[in-house]
C-alpha cells in the first residue's frame, strides 16, 4: 500500500457548469474552509495488489481514518458549525443515527461548544455507542425502525429547542460530504468513475454534484446492499420502495436504510448513474477482508462493498473505467464480532 501520487490542481479556482441543483461547488467549497480545522484531509492509498486483480488502476479515499472514524465528520461539522454561526446562543443539537452520524454530530458539537443529544437504535454497535458518550453527548435510544427514529428526535427536539441534524437529507450535510471529492479530484483530477456506499445517500449527493462540477466526464456509481433496490428507483426516477420505510437486514450497519431521502432522491437522479452495484454481505465480507488482508485497513463492511464493487463488479459497466476512486466510508468496526466468525463465506 502506497499513497497515490498528487498532481496537485487548485480546487478552488475550479468553476461551477451551473448545473440546477440546491447546493453547488460553491458552499461546497466553503464547507471545505469552514471544517478544515476539524476534520482530516484524508489520504488516498493505492495498492498494486488490488490493481491487478481489478484490472485497473483503484485510488482509495482513505474517510475509515476521518475523525470520528468516518465520513460522517465532515457533513456532521459544516451543518452544526453552520448552526451555531446562524444561531449563536443555540440551545444545541439532536440527530438519529445507526452510530457513525451520531458520532461525528457529538464530535461537532463538541467542537461548536453546543449540547448534544444522539438517538440510535437499539442493537447499534457498542463500539458506536461508546464513542458517542466519548464524545459528550446524551445518547437515547428507540426501537430499530426509521420511524422510531424519527418521532424519537422529533420529539426531543420539540422539548429542547435542539436543531434537528439530519443523517443525509440536510443540505449542509451533503455539502460537506461533497468536501471528499473536492480532495479526491485535486489528487486524481482524471478519474473515470467514483464508487461511492450509500445509505440515505446524503454522501453520494454531495460527491456527486462536486465532482461533476470539477470533472463532469467522471461518472458517480452508488454501491448498495441487497435488497434497496434503488437501480430500478434511478433508472424509473420514481420512488417505488415499498412504504412505510425499513431497515435492511444486512451486516453492513451503515447502510442499512433502504430508502434514500427525499431531498437526496433527485440529486441522485440528475447527478448520480442510474447503475447500481448490488452487493451481497458475504461479498461485503470479502471484501472487507481484502482491505484488512492486502491494504492493512481497518475498514467497515460498507466500505467492504466498495472494495468489492472494485474488484469484482466493475466489470458489469459498459466501457468499463481505467481509473476508478473508491470511497473507504468508515472503519468503526467491533473488533469482537467481526462478520466472518460468525458466517461462512466464499472467500
Amino acid at each position: 500500500m502506497e499513497y497515490a501520487d498528487s498532481g496537485f490542481i487548485n480546487v478552488f479556482s475550479l468553476q461551477s457548469n451551473n448545473m440546477p441543483a440546491p447546493f453547488g461547488l460553491k458552499e461546497v467549497r466553503e464547507a471545505y474552509m469552514r471544517i478544515s480545522g476539524c476534520v482530516h484531509r484524508t489520504p488516498v492509498l493505492k495498492s498494486q495488489n488490488l490493481d491487478s486483480l481489478a484490472g485497473r488502476q483503484l485510488y482509495f479515499k482513505a474517510e475509515n481514518l476521518q475523525k470520528t472514524g468516518s465520513f460522517k465528520a465532515r457533513g456532521a461539522c459544516n451543518a452544526v458549525l453552520l448552526e451555531k454561526e446562524k444561531r449563536p446562543n443555540s440551545p444545541g443539537v439532536v440527530t438519529h443515527s445507526s452510530g457513525n452520524h451520531g458520532q461525528a454530530v457529538a464530535y461537532a458539537a463538541r467542537c461548536a461548544g453546543l449540547p448534544c443529544s444522539v438517538v440510535v437504535p437499539k442493537g447499534t454497535p457498542q463500539v458506536k455507542c461508546d464513542a458517542i458518550r466519548d464524545y459528550g453527548a446524551e445518547l437515547v435510544f428507540c426501537e430499530a425502525s426509521p420511524a422510531s427514529r424519527n418521532e424519537t428526535c422529533a420529539e426531543i427536539s420539540s422539548k429542547t429547542g435542539r436543531a434537528v441534524i439530519h443523517p443525509f437529507d440536510n443540505f449542509d450535510v451533503m455539502a460537506g460530504q461533497g468536501t471528499i471529492a473536492l480532495e479526491l479530484l485535486e489528487e486524481v483530477p482524471d478519474l473515470d468513475a467514483v464508487l461511492v456506499p450509500i445509505s440515505g445517500g446524503g454522501m453520494t449527493s454531495g460527491i456527486a454534484v462536486a465532482t461533476k462540477g470539477m470533472q463532469p466526464n467522471c461518472k458517480v456509481y452508488p454501491v448498495e446492499p441487497y435488497g434497496k433496490l434503488l437501480q430500478r428507483c434511478l433508472q424509473s426516477k420514481q420512488r417505488m420502495w415499498p412504504n412505510p420505510p425499513q431497515f435492511i437486514d444486512t451486516i453492513a450497519d451503515a447502510i442499512r436504510t433502504q430508502q434514500v431521502g427525499n431531498l437526496t432522491f433527485p440529486i441522485l437522479c440528475e447527478y448520480a448513474e442510474p447503475k447500481v452495484f448490488t452487493i451481497t454481505d458475504d461479498q461485503m465480507i470479502e471484501g472487507m477482508k481484502l482491505g484488512f488482508e492486502r491494504m492493512k485497513m481497518v475498514v467497515e463492511a460498507a466500505s467492504g462493498a466498495a472494495i468489492y464493487a472494485a474488484v469484482k463488479s466493475i466489470e458489469e459497466v459498459d466501457a468499463a473505467p481505467e481509473k476508478v476512486g473508491v470511497i473507504l466510508c468508515g472503519g468503526n468496526v467491533d473488533l469482537d464480532h467481526l462478520p466472518w466468525f460468525s458466517r461462512k463465506t466464499s472467500y
